[in-house]
């Protein structure tokens, strides 16, 4: 993802972050626009003024779909998977859990905010700009301009995450027995008494096929 950085001296303004995140993904749409209002919402929501600066440690964040809206809100809150502070868990959902690691509710428990797009946006975006003719246009316009009530359903929630889901955590490294590729974060799998990869524990479970 490319690296950007918003010039205004507003680190939640709008207009700056929708621009950066058209240079992140390469144009802007409807669903970076929903992306963008999401993530800041949620910034409001558990008070944090700056993700990229100074409360940049402060974010994990899960989102359950690899649509465009996931770039938008990397780009707002500066949660990277390749800096473990973005995780994704595919439900095919357009929600993202905000989780505030200074939010503790207890051992490996963190609290933050779930928030999900409402189905009812897309019928607002008809309802409120029926003279906006190009459906993207429509919904691009809706998504801006709409309240965040509009948008989306909030919930408060707590989220396990143990110190190997942290960013910046160093753990031991393991071989697989049966592979012999190394496996990071404590994602080992002990059959029989033997150490495996996932892979090779449960092949059944393999997203791809050796040829």
């Amino acid at each position: 993802m490319v690296k950007v950085e918003t010039t205004t001296t507003n680190p939640l303004d709008l207009d700056a972050l929708l621009k950066d995140a058209a240079v992140a993904h390469g144009h802007l749409c409807a669903g970076q626009v929903l992306g963008v209002r999401m993530a800041i919402h949620a910034c409001h929501l558990l008070g944090i003024e700056e993700p990229r600066g100074k409360d940049r440690k402060r974010l994990v964040t899960f989102v359950e779909i690899d649509r465009c809206a996931t770039d938008a809100i990397g780009v707002v809150t500066g949660c990277r998977l390749g800096k473990r502070a973005l995780k994704f868990v595919d439900f095919g959902k357009m929600a993202a859990t905000f989780v505030d690691l200074q939010k503790t509710a207890g051992d490996d428990l963190y609290g933050g905010v779930r928030i999900a797009a409402r189905e009812t946006s897309r019928d607002l975006a008809r309802e409120r700009f029926p003279e906006v003719a190009d459906k993207n246009q429509q919904q691009m316009r809706a998504y801006r301009d709409l309240s965040d009530d509009d948008l989306f359903a909030v919930q408060s929630v707590t989220v396990i995450l143990p110190p190997n889901e942290f960013p910046g955590f160093k753990g031991s490294r393991v071989a697989c027995a049966s592979c012999g590729e190394g496996i990071n974060y404590r994602r080992e799998v002990l059959r029989d008494g033997r150490v495996l990869c996932q892979s090779c524990a449960e092949p059944e479970k393999r997203y791809y096929t050796v040829l």
